[in-house]
């Protein structure tokens, strides 16, 4: 059995208009929302259980923030008539909804506070109006401004903001205002994504087919780098690769489910679950996804089944990109085995050129481990 308590993601499968770097699951038109909500209270039904509690709920997309607050609090009722939401005298769930600025109002941001939710991430990406056209946003500087300073206004102790650096024509010091009128409204979270173009988004094709530059790997390092050294002085913690909190007590502790194997449960389109060594997903298609809840099956896709050495590379993968790192004796018990065991493994080359370091019986990734993290657990 897994002692680690399980986190609740709720996938809202429905954009006004689709970013043009954007590979997530969503569907541009909402007359379907009545009928994707039915079938996600009966998803939830299905699953009441065999997950029976979570201690937080992330309500992602698509644009969850386009649902009215009736249907958003109806959303919260279903879940809290289905499972059971810890909380104690210390610490309460922890409820985020992602949102965009163009939905935000001071009427709307309350009554989000009012039904529960108390963690707020805000689609900003940019403060500048050339680099949000390229990026296809429909929300303009104004409305980011606004909608943070709503926010806060509403009753929000807890706002994120998601930022996006390493686009085409963007110099570092572009990028490092974007980050100081960022501080400004010192957000308890800032997460911080390197540009990443997928091949079948409208950028990524108009990438392949020549029309524009991305930056080279020495840029993006500094890009990196220079964000990390702001944020850490503004006094941010580094705590994962893209993922900045004004302190430990603000770090997303539903995305630290996905960091150290912690059980989680998707719901809606395309979205994706694990427990135990068991790993599955949802239809990619709200048709699909529909048909499947409405002829009373879950609307599973594909799942697999991880072996023991798939879950240890994972967790030393996953464990590279955090500040905290890897228990060295925790992962010897969790998936028996000795990180350090044999005489000459590529940690130790690791080591040696400084993109990782063992302090009381943790491995770290350095800060230039944490630039590289993806290729660090190649071993």
């Amino acid at each position: 059995m897994d002692s680690k308590t399980p986190g609740l993601y709720i996938h809202i499968p429905f954009c006004l208009s689709k970013c043009l770097y954007c590979d997530f699951y969503s569907s541009t038109s909402i007359s379907a929302v009545p009928d994707f909500l039915d079938a996600l209270f009966d998803e939830m039904e299905m699953y009441r259980m065999r997950f029976r509690s979570f201690d937080t709920v992330y309500i992602g997309g698509g644009t969850p923030s386009l649902l009215s607050p009736g249907q958003l609090e109806k959303i919260l009722m279903r879940v809290r008539e289905n499972f059971n939401l810890i909380s104690n005298t210390e610490i309460s769930p922890e409820i985020t909804i992602e949102t965009n600025p163009a939905d935000l109002n001071r009427s709307f941001l309350e009554s989000m506070r009012e039904i529960g939710m108390n963690r707020i991430n805000i689609g900003v990406q940019s403060f500048n109006e050339k680099v949000l056209d390229f990026l296809g946003r429909r929300h303009s500087v104004k409305q980011a401004l606004s909608a943070i300073e709503a926010s806060r206004k509403a009753g929000f102790q807890n706002i994120g903001l998601d930022l996006i650096y390493a686009i085409p024509d963007q110099s570092i010091d572009l990028w490092l205002d974007t980050l100081k009128q960022a501080v400004t409204f010192s957000p308890e979270h800032l997460s911080c994504y390197q540009l990443t173009l997928e091949p079948k988004t409208p950028l990524g094709k108009r990438y392949q087919a020549g029309e524009f530059p991305i930056p080279g790997e020495e840029l993006q390092y500094e890009f990196f780098m220079k964000t990390s050294q702001f944020l850490e002085v503004a006094g941010y913690i580094h705590y994962e690769v893209s993922n900045f909190a004004r302190g430990e007590k603000y770090t997303s502790r539903h995305n630290q489910k996905y960091w150290d194997h912690s059980p989680y449960l998707g719901l809606g389109p395309s979205a994706h679950s694990f427990q135990y060594n068991q790993r599955w997903w949802n239809h990619r298609s709200l048709d699909q996804y529909l048909a499947a809840i409405n002829a009373g099956n879950l609307p599973v896709e594909g799942t697999e089944t991880l072996t023991m050495e798939q879950l240890r590379l994972e967790a030393l993968y996953l464990g590279l990109r955090t500040k905290k790192g890897i228990s060295l004796q925790d992962f010897k018990n969790q998936y028996h085995y000795d990180l350090f065991a044999e005489k000459k493994t590529m940690l130790d080359k690791l080591l040696e050129e400084g993109f990782i370091s063992i302090q009381d019986g943790h491995l770290y990734p350095t800060q230039t481990g944490l630039a590289v993290a993806d290729s660090l657990s190649q071993v």
